[in-house]
């Protein structure tokens, strides 16, 4: 009888998070091994990886101390380490630019640094922000158009970013960036305006609401399902050689256009009630953030599976199955 193959071991960081629960799936599905990384208690609620607890291992790990992301490491030994976990609501990162850096750059550096000294084996994906390309000159961004970041956030971004390629390059570090445009699911949570856009036309479909407010309705984005690009960041540590990959659908779609599809996914005009608040209104980029997923699709073979309508589709009917638990009494998930 054959030797059973031994399970491949991965370790992912924002396993609490959107992108983490999708990637722990995949890596499921595929017969890994998974530990998680966690801030605080292991027992406390994981968000939506809370209905894969039972077949994961959790690690405690803080981004903002060092010494539990080295222990972490050397702990697992992990073949892959999907690091996910970062701040993500940049607005946030003006208000706190010192600790958007530490839990960011000097994250991203102290777990590379780990690997090299404790855990040389390990491949490694960051996940990093089309946002470091800023003011670039050019769209659709490429991964090698010059990088203008416009906040805190995208400098931090930028910053782990090339310290992936240093490291790769001079330490040999099998090590990977995604860089990620937005990517979207029923887990994200509601302060973003994908969220925000789909349950207000749940809510307002059921009755419960007769309103949304947002902000700059002809800002664009390059959107994404979630479950798509995790599979690409698995597709990234599965090749004979490290690199970089825009991971994003390729195509630009302002917020009015999310709000269209979700409000006519229910049977609504968007224009009967969405309204717009000076208050909620972001500067709009002066290139639009779209990203080339050429080397990806070419290199990867990867393709998305949901289109931008089935995406929004998708979210839409999740807040609605929400709403009707709610109700019921009974939860939701």
């Amino acid at each position: 009888m054959a030797t059973p193959r031994p399970l491949r071991h991965a370790l992912v960081t924002g396993i609490t998070g959107q992108d983490g629960s999708f990637i722990t799936e995949l890596l499921l599905e595929k017969s890994y091994a998974v530990t998680g990384m966690v801030r605080s208690d292991p027992a406390c609620a994981l968000g939506p990886s809370e209905h894969l607890r039972d077949r994961i291992e959790l690690i405690h790990g803080d981004l903002h101390d060092a010494g539990s992301l080295r222990h972490a490491v050397a702990s697992v030994q992990p073949d892959e380490l999907y690091h996910l976990a970062a701040p993500s609501f940049v607005p946030d990162s003006w208000r706190h630019p010192a600790a958007t850096f530490e839990a960011i750059t000097a994250a991203t550096a102290t777990l590379l640094e780990a690997v090299r000294d404790q855990s040389s084996h390990t491949r490694v994906f960051v996940a990093v922000s089309g946002a470091i390309f800023g003011a670039a000159a050019e769209s659709p961004q490429r991964e090698d158009t010059a990088c203008r970041p416009e906040t805190p956030y995208a400098a931090a971004k930028l910053a782990a970013h090339q310290l992936v390629g240093q490291l790769r390059d001079r330490e040999g570090i099998f090590a990977c960036s995604g860089i990620l445009y937005n990517h979207e699911s029923e887990r994200r949570p509601e302060q973003f305006v994908s969220r925000k856009i789909t349950r207000a036309a749940a809510a307002i479909k059921e009755g419960i609401e007769s309103d949304v407010a947002l902000g700059e309705l002809t800002a664009v984005r390059d959107w994404s399902f979630a479950g798509d690009v995790v599979r690409g960041a698995w597709l990234a540590l599965q090749q004979d050689t490290p690199a970089d990959y825009i991971l994003s659908s390729g195509t630009g779609h302002t917020v009015a256009e999310f709000a269209q599809i979700a409000f006519a996914h229910v049977g609504l005009r968007a224009e009967d009630h969405v309204r717009v608040t000076d208050a909620l209104r972001r500067a709009i980029e002066p290139t639009a953030p779209i990203g080339d997923p050429s080397r990806a699709r070419e290199v990867l073979g990867w393709e998305p599976t949901l289109s931008f309508e089935q995406l929004v589709g998708r979210m839409v009917d999740a807040d609605l199955r929400r709403l009707a638990a709610d109700r019921s009494g009974s939860g939701a998930h």
